[in-house]
Formats: structure tokens, sequence, C-alpha cells
């Protein structure tokens, strides 16, 4: 593996991509680039009438992917990155931006559109570089360009349209192809970069760097023959150091300054001309570094750090604060009956973690308050509360993992060797027979549920639908959340008897007459008729043979047209050891989007759908033939 020598000047930088595409990993990974992945969460719902080029609609676009992840990881987890890459690629024709397609239908339209004719690929790309200017200010400089390529398809016939689309693959991708795969037998030629139209410019980003950079002088640097270069398996963990020790951290100043290239690069010429050189010497030029490994020291101490906020939660520390204009750690130990040496340990902890604020006083006496991440989201009062799921996470989870040695060995969950239960059992208690586990797990679900309802209702147009059934929908929670979001739909939801009644302590406060119960076995008794159906984290408690069973019932009583969403962890189709693989460590299965897709198709759903999302879960969603 070759690299280019400006790559050696980011070596002991924390390079971050805020995009989730494999295709844009793997192309920078092939040269050598280390960085970490954070999917930035930024809704793109930008107006694209209010921008003269399709380009400078992708170029804004991957700017605000860039800056979000930028500016979450400095005040959510109290990380900063050295550069933080965005990007977006989009497909025009006539003038028209080609979004990825919402159907086969939809995929079929843009296709057609496509056959014959010679469109237009844009990246945008930004490239954030974040400097700490003092304690509490942030400078962003912001360098922009984009890339065009031509890309002209062949006359294509019915059947071949149908053939790919068929396959799935047009489903995630702009304009409804993707040139490095099956899209490829599409295409009658390229003028320009062909990478640009897989996702990422490749040649103009280095050029990009080599101009920023500048190239590195050669006592910088030695001259080290390899035959491959180790890439960075990226988790969404963050390495940066020079933030840990900011007390006063919950306020930044932003500065951003923008450079935005307006044709070539200064002397890109000159700066293509070096990088072509670069890439034909026969050793690779990479500054001699020895780096802490942070990242798996993280990882090494993640179970305290997790701790810590479970045990705070289970004092209800910060419902303590929230009472108060602050407190000090004495004055939390005497009303908690806990040393005064240990409680102000673990709020300093938490101090260090984000969760708290500490100010100090005259008299050299710490004050806590909460972060406002804490006040949303670890009261017990708040309106989407995740307690409760701290408190199951707390009492069930962690007893579970420390268990992982033996679920290694014989390769079961733990539940009989922890709870002395089997799942089964659990499973029973959760529903019939222990009252206290009900609740805990309920409460559990119902935090998940209403956190992650307002994602699911939002990431696909669900309008078309009127009447739904949330099947295993506990306390409605996803119910209410679509309720809200489409004002023409409906929600049944359907649990088991012991469930529904006690429903009612979970939704005070979120009545909707558009939200109806309905108790029964979904094994055994008639679901009620709907347009949509929805699974959410609930298929892969069960076995082969009731997934199969159930997935049968609802292929008979759907009629064509009809929609299935199911809400699940999928581990990424191309790594299936993706950053979410840690929390199926202890299920029974864990399915990628392809074996999901045979398992639809077995019972005649199709036009199957994904969209990955960064929180718990990535949603599927598929229609009856």
């Amino acid at each position: 593996m070759l690299l280019h020598p400006v790559i050696s000047k980011l070596i002991g930088k924390v390079v971050v991509l805020a995009s989730a595409s494999p295709r844009r990993q793997e192309i920078l990974r092939n040269v050598g680039l280390r960085f970490e992945v954070v999917p930035s969460w930024f809704k793109e719902t930008l107006d694209k009438s209010l921008f003269e080029n399709p380009y400078d609609y992708a170029v804004e676009t991957a700017k605000q992917k860039a800056l979000e992840v930028a500016k979450r990881m400095q005040l959510k987890h109290l990380k900063m990155p050295d550069i933080v890459i965005g990007a977006d690629t989009i497909v025009t024709l006539d003038g028209d931006i080609l979004e990825k397609p919402i159907d086969k239908q939809d995929a079929h339209r843009m296709l057609s559109r496509l056959s014959g004719k010679e469109h237009s690929v844009y990246t945008g790309v930004a490239i954030i570089h974040c400097s700490c200017q003092s304690v509490n200010e942030v400078e962003y400089e912001v360098d922009i360009f984009h890339e065009a390529t031509k890309v002209k398809f062949s006359e294509l016939s019915e059947e071949l349209l149908w053939e790919y689309i068929d396959s799935g693959e047009p489903m995630d991708k702009a304009g409804g192809y993707g040139i490095q795969a099956l899209g490829g037998m599409l295409v009658e030629y390229v003028h320009g970069d062909f990478l640009n139209v897989v996702g990422f410019p490749l040649n103009h980003f280095c050029r990009k760097l080599a101009a920023i950079y500048g190239q590195p002088c050669k006592s910088e640097i030695k001259r080290v023959k390899h035959d491959s270069i180790p890439y960075v398996e990226n988790f969404e963990s963050f390495s940066m150091n020079h933030l840990e020790h900011m007390e006063d951290n919950n306020v930044f100043n932003y500065g951003i300054k923008t450079t935005e290239e307006s044709g070539n690069i200064s002397e890109s010429g000159k700066s293509q001309q070096t990088f072509l050189a670069s890439v034909n010497i026969e050793s690779s030029v990479v500054k001699e570094s020895k780096q802490f490994p942070q990242k798996i020291v993280d990882l090494i101490n993640g179970f305290k750090a997790s701790k810590c906020l479970l045990t705070a939660s289970k004092f209800k520390i910060f419902d303590i604060l929230k009472s108060c204009d602050g407190m000090s750690a004495k004055d939390i130990a005497e009303k908690l009956q806990n040393s005064i040496a240990g409680t102000e340990r673990l709020l300093d902890a938490c101090v260090s973690l984000g969760l708290l604020e500490k100010s100090q006083q005259k008299d050299s006496c710490g004050v806590y308050k909460n972060t406002d991440d804490t006040n949303s989201y670890l009261l017990t009062t708040s309106e989407y509360s995740l307690h409760g799921y701290v408190k199951f996470s707390n009492d069930y989870i962690w007893p579970l993992f420390t268990q992982l040695e033996k679920a290694l060995n014989d390769g079961k969950c733990q539940h009989k060797q922890v709870f002395g239960k089997t799942t089964e059992d659990l499973l029973q208690d959760a529903c019939y027979n222990n009252k206290e586990f009900q609740l805990c797990f309920m409460n559990s679900i119902h935090c998940i549920a209403r956190v992650t309802g307002r994602d699911i209702a939002a990431v696909f147009d669900l309008s078309q639908f009127r009447t739904a059934c949330d099947i295993g929908g506990f306390t409605g929670a996803l119910a209410f959340e679509l309720v809200k979001m489409y004002d023409k739909l409906t929600v049944t939801v359907f649990d088991l008897p012991a469930i529904a009644e006690i429903t009612s302590d979970f939704v005070l406060g979120l009545q909707n007459p558009r939200v109806t119960f309905m108790s029964g076995n979904v094994f055994k008794d008639d679901l009620p008729k709907a347009d949509l159906y929805i699974l959410s984290r609930t298929i892969n408690d069960w076995s082969e043979e009731k997934i199969h069973s159930l997935l049968s019932k609802l292929s008979q009583i759907c009629t064509s047209g009809s929609g299935l969403l199911l809400a699940e962890i999928v581990p990424d189709e191309e790594d299936i050891c993706s950053p979410k693989t840690y929390l199926l460590v202890q299920e029974r299965k864990k399915r990628n989007f392809s074996q999901y897709k045979q398992l639809l198709e077995k019972h005649s759903f199709t036009n199957i759908c994904i969209k990955r999302h960064g929180t718990f879960l990535d949603f599927i969603l598929c229609f009856k033939k």
C-alpha cells in the first residue's frame, strides 16, 4: 500500500468521517487514512429551491453533516476531533435532483428517466478543522469543494430495469443505482472521476489536502517500506485528549471560517502532478509516531463509566439535584445516608462523563448540577426519560454481561446461570408471573420506545397508511409518536392480556382517541386488520419456528400493498461486526439485511428497503405482493 505523502501530516490527529457509507469508508481506507466513523444525525431537509446550483446543495449538506458531528462530539461526548470529513453525493438530470427511491415504482421512474441519457453526479465535500482557542472557545475552519462527473446510461429494456430493481440494490442509492456493483451494467460511459460516482472524489480530496497542508518537510519524514498498511476498525468512540481536563464545558463559542473552492484549487496542476508522482514511488511516507492507544484504553475502562451512570441513577442522584439549585457532595451524602468521600468520587466521575456540572464556591465546596441532557433523559419524571432502561440495564443486563465468558463457552444466553430461570421463564415473568420484574421490563421498553419512536415515525414516509397495528407494542409509546406525526393514522396496539392490564400506568397524559389497545395472543388469536403492521425489537425474542409462524400469518392477512415495518439492530451488510454488534452479544440471533430480505421474501413480502440510523435501531420497510 502506497500512501500520498500528505497523509503523513494527519498521523497523530483525530480524523472523523461523518458518514456511515461503507463505500466512502472503503475508498478512504484504501489509501491508508486512519479515521473513526461517527454517522451524522443531520436531517437532510434543506430546501433545494434555495440553491442556485445542485452542487451547492450537496456542498451545504456535506458541511452541515460534518459540523453536526464536530459539535456533538464536543458537547455530548466532551471530546474534540481535529478533522471531520463530511460528504454528500447527488444525481441530477435536467436540473432535478434524484434522491434515493422510496419504493420499487419510484426506482423504476428514476431509472427510466436516466435510460439512454447523460446525467451528472456531484459530490460535495466539507473538511472541518477544529481548534480549541481557549477553555470555552472552539473555532472551526471549513474547507469545501465539489466534484462533477458525467455518466451516460445505455438504453435500458423493461426486462433489464426490473431485473436490476428486483435485486434490491437501487433502494439505498441516490439516483437508484450503484455503479460499483450491478448498476455498472447500466452504464455506457463515465466522463470524470469514477470514485466520485461511487461516493467520494478521492483524487480531488487528496489534492485538497495537499493544498491545505503542503508537502511534508524532509526532516519530518522517514521513508519506510511496507507491504500493507493496517486500517483502524471504526466504532463511535472518541480518543481526543486535549479536552479531558475541561471542567467548565457547558458553554462553547463557535467561530466558523469557510474557504470555498470556486473551480480548481490554487496551483492545482502542480498539486496534482505531485500527487501522481507520489503514488508511483516504491515506499510509503509515514511520520514516525508512537500514539497512545486511547481508543483501546477507553474500551477497557468503558464498564466503569457505565457503572457510574447506573449507580447514580439507582440512587436517583439526578432527581435530587433537579429539586435543588445545586448541592454539595456533603448535602447529597447526608440525604442518601452514604459516605461523603464515596459520594464525592461518584459525583466527580459523573462530571467527567458530562452528566453533571461542577462549580466552586467561596468556601471551596464544590456544587453539582445536572446538565441539560441529564435533565432531559435521566430524571424519573422527564418526558423522554431513560431511567427505566437504566434500571433494567443495572438489575438484569449488567449481571448477564458479567457471565460473558461462560456464554462464550456454551454459546447460550446466561439467564439460567444468573437468575436461575430460562429465557422462556423470564418472558413468562415479564408477562404474567412476577409483577416487579414485569413493571421493570415494561418500563425499560417504554423508555426506549418513547425515545426511538420519533425516529421510527420519521425514518420512512408512512403517510400512505391509514391504519396500523403495533404487534407487541406494550405501552403504546410508539403508537402515540406515530399519531403525533401522521394526523390521518389510527393505531391499534396488540399485546398479551396481562400486558394490556397495566398499560394505563404508563400512558397518563398520552391518551389519544386514534390509539386503541387490544389484547390477545399473536400466535393464537386473530390480529386486527391494518394497512401497516409493526414489529419493534420483538422478532428476535422468538424461536425460528415462531418467527416463521408469525410472518406466515401476517402474509395471509395482508392485502396487496400492505406494509410491514421492522425496527431491529441490523449489522451492516458488508461488515457484520458493526458498531452495534456488541449490543447483540447476549442475544439469540443476529441477521444482516440480506438475511432479513430472504426471510421476508419467503413470506411474499417485497420492495424491501432498509434505513440505517444512529440510534439503537435500524428500520426495514417492505410490502405484501
